[in-house]
């Protein structure tokens, strides 16, 4: 058996899967967060937004299809714990290339089944996200919090989880369009895949790149893409946020529409226990049509803290009424705080970057250049 321990002592039972070897529990406290998708494993285990985060998921029956490499939505994964109620064993599809259990195996992901999801998120959901540790006896974890105190205050940015997620090197992805710069705070394929259907060119670029670095390749739009983590434990990356979003056409995904509010002067603040799932209803205020988005963050945008910023909200929550998305009066910037490219989850939204590409194509004809 091992265990899934709380800090107030609270205990959850399950037995062990993954790799127990390379994870360390001394080193960390791990925030616990749940998911509601149906469906998604595969993407939400490599979604580098959980980094440093166990998931519970609360579908009970999880690695049905097995595991297709195609389908990750990056080549690694920073999640430190995966909890399940039922894990498949088998491969699941005719395309599958292992099993759940074997990529957690493979990755250092230590992993839990055989819980009791629906309790456990009934614990997450009345006291909010908590740290917890994974350990193999219930006398482990209790001495873990006995002597480890769980307010980690970061002392060196390259401890934040978007430079454990980042790239390591600029990159180019080849396109016939217009050159975007994409700052990866910990991107997922799928939005690469969505700017690479529309023709951009794209550069990736690391978390900590300067604006300086950004700028001297002359790009069309810049995009900010999710990641993992508090925003306001980033000033550096707000500051570079800052001195780009006047000069270009920009679009932020989840921590990037995070980074433009507080580059605008705007606050951000943690939410009880996140929106994680692929079935949460946003509108859009000027439109009053309503979708369904793929979230995954812990962090929303103070509403009030825009006030005299420039940003307009222009999509709210239908459950909690928390900011969406906004866009800049002056300024041809959007942003959304849930995922436009889905990987899971709807993929509705996708005329976002549609929307985007027309601000480029805009900007592109203002200056007289081709789009």
């Amino acid at each position: 058996m091992a265990y899934l321990v709380f800090k107030d002592g609270t205990t959850y039972e399950g037995e062990a899967f993954g790799d127990w070897l390379k994870s360390d529990p001394s080193v960390a406290d791990y925030e616990v967060v749940f998911n509601t998708s149906m469906s998604g494993y595969q993407e939400m285990v490599t979604d580098l937004s959980y980094a440093g985060q166990i998931l519970v998921l609360t579908q009970p029956q999880i690695g049905n299809y097995g595991w297709h490499h195609e389908e990750n939505e990056a080549n690694k994964t920073r999640l430190q714990g995966l909890i399940v109620r039922e894990l498949s064993e088998g491969e699941g599809s005719l395309h599958a290339e292992g099993s759940l259990e074997d990529y957690c195996l493979r990755h250092g992901v230590r992993g839990l089944r055989g819980v009791d999801t629906r309790a456990l998120t009934r614990y997450l959901r009345q006291f909010g996200t908590l740290p917890g540790v994974m350990v193999e006896t219930k006398d482990e974890g209790l001495a873990f919090w006995a002597k480890f105190q769980a307010s980690h205050t970061i002392k060196d940015k390259s401890e934040h989880w978007v430079y454990r997620s980042t790239v390591k090197e600029t990159y180019e992805i080849p396109g016939p369009g217009p050159l975007l710069a994409l700052l990866d705070f910990g991107a997922k394929r799928n939005i690469i895949r969505q700017l690479q259907e529309r023709g951009f060119r794209i550069m990736v670029f690391p978390a900590g790149s300067t604006p300086e670095e950004i700028l001297r390749h002359h790009p069309s739009g810049v995009v900010l893409s999710n990641g993992p983590g508090d925003p306001e434990e980033l000033p550096e990356c707000v500051a570079t946020v800052r001195r780009l979003y006047d000069q270009l056409p920009v679009l932020g995904i989840c921590l990037g529409h995070q980074l433009l509010a507080l580059a605008a002067g705007g606050k951000t603040y943690k939410l009880p226990y996140g929106h994680r799932g692929g079935n949460h209803p946003v509108i859009d205020i000027r439109s009053s049509k309503a979708t369904m988005t793929s979230q995954n963050h812990g962090y929303a945008v103070q509403e009030a803290s825009l006030k005299g910023s420039g940003f307009e909200v222009t999509l709210r929550n239908l459950n909690d009424g928390t900011v969406e998305g906004m866009e800049h009066q002056s300024y041809p910037i959007l942003s959304v705080q849930f995922h436009p490219e889905g990987a899971p989850g709807p993929e509705e939204n996708a005329e976002i970057f549609d929307r985007f590409k027309g601000l480029v194509e805009k900007s592109l004809s203002r200056k007289g250049r081709p789009a």
